[in-house]
């Protein structure tokens, strides 16, 4: 195997397309390197990104925050603006593992990962985060819920990789939550995992609603029509009452050892009626 460590993006591109085999980035390392520990990837090719000056970086302008895809977990939790602005998506990055994992895992590579059941992804999705994808043939925008595409697979080409992922601006009397279910506290994956984000206008109607489930499918799912059963309510209980119930029309878990199918679907109602719930008190602080 080859290890290489990039100094530009432009230099990882062309590593990536010029190799034949088997080729991987390298940003955290925590699923990569337990994979290939495993015996589960064997890559020709390791490009470390890490020592690329603007994949390291949290910026705020004018369109919202841009996160590059080196940046760890918990640096993302201890960026006082990001948080204030997008608490849910930083409550499920701050679920990705322990603290020692936190200081490495990325959420870029827990997207590019493809767990049906990844913490960071559904509040992502439900922020309406796009991702800047590079490679061969450029760069592309791609909105997060396109990336993954059946467990760990994504939309991505060949040579391609996540540089940055990009958070819209947060308007005014807007909050989101991100809420999953286990059977322990901590350092454990998602039974079920569901994000919440809303805005209100002055009279604390919603107008607009995005809402995103993890676990309990092949991928995780923005839900667009238990969106729109919460625009133009209060977010009341009979509004939370129909969202719930489009959630889980979408969801097809499997029966595992964690929780059964039947179990899931039910839990998925729960979970979102208290992430909308806590979304809601934010959007109304």
């Amino acid at each position: 195997m080859q290890y290489v460590s990039a100094t530009s993006i432009d230099e990882a591109v062309g590593l990536l397309a010029a190799e034949a085999g088997a080729a991987h980035v390298l940003a955290g390392g925590t699923d990569l390197v337990v994979q290939m520990t495993a015996g589960m990837r064997a890559p020709s090719l390791v490009v470390d990104i890490k020592a690329i000056p603007e994949l390291g970086e949290i910026t705020e302008d004018d369109s919202g925050f841009h996160i590059g895809s080196a940046v760890c977990g918990a640096r993302i939790n201890e960026h006082a603006a990001l948080r204030a602005a997008w608490p849910g998506v930083c409550e499920g990055i701050d679920l990705i593992g322990s603290m020692q994992v936190q200081s490495r895992a990325t959420p870029a590579g827990n997207l590019c990962n493809a767990s049906p059941a990844a913490d960071s992804v559904p509040g992502m999705i439900a922020a309406g985060a796009t991702v800047t994808v590079v490679g061969p043939s450029g760069r592309r925008d791609v909105p997060v819920e396109d990336i993954p595409v059946a467990p760990g697979r994504t939309s991505l080409e060949r040579g391609e990789w996540i540089a940055a992922i990009h958070l819209p601006k947060r308007p005014a009397r807007a909050g989101d939550a991100y809420l999953r279910f286990t059977p322990r506290t901590e350092m454990d994956i998602a039974v079920v995992g569901a994000a919440v984000n809303i805005v209100l206008d002055e009279s604390g109607t919603c107008t607009f609603a995005r809402v995103a489930v993890g676990a309990v499918a092949p991928t995780p799912l923005l839900v667009p029509a238990a969106a729109e059963a919460l625009v133009g309510t209060k977010v009341d209980e009979a509004a939370l009452d129909a969202a719930a119930k489009e959630v889980q029309a979408v969801c097809k878990p499997i029966d595992d050892k964690r929780g059964t199918a039947e179990y899931r679907i039910r839990i998925a109602g729960v979970i979102f009626k208290r992430a909308a719930a806590t979304a809601l008190a934010r959007a109304q602080a």
